[in-house]
């Protein structure tokens, strides 16, 4: 009945993509999401700990823990038919092989609307 509803209302589905990365991959990966067609994309930087559960460092002598690791967070939200695509090449352009690479969630959009020009769905993004 969803995939009805949908169509009553004329939306399109449309995918959020939240991924995890280290910082000094953040160019890379916006060049290959560009290259892959992505026209937006918004980036934070964050701090967290997943497997590696931090690390310690040594600063002016004297060892300490540090508990959140520096990370980048990409928002992007793209139409439901491009999303496996977008995150293999998010994951692609990410990889280290080390530790801490990040992660790759994707979620429904309910509702996606363009605020200067009224359109939604996949129309908007």
């Amino acid at each position: 009945m969803r995939g009805d509803l949908r169509i009553i209302k004329g939306l399109s589905d449309v995918k959020l993509i939240i991924a995890t990365i280290k910082p000094f991959k953040l160019e890379e990966v916006r060049e290959a999401l560009t290259d892959a067609g992505v026209r937006g994309l918004m980036v934070t930087e964050i701090k967290g700990f997943g497997a590696q559960s931090g690390h310690t460092e040594i600063y002016r002598g004297a060892e300490y823990v540090v508990n959140f690791v520096p990370k980048i967070k990409l928002e992007l939200v793209v139409p439901d038919s491009a999303a496996d695509q977008m995150v293999e090449v998010i994951s692609k352009a990410a990889k280290t092989g080390k530790i801490g690479d990040g992660k790759v969630f994707v979620l429904d959009v309910e509702q996606a609307v363009r605020v200067r020009t009224g359109e939604t769905g996949d129309e908007a993004i």
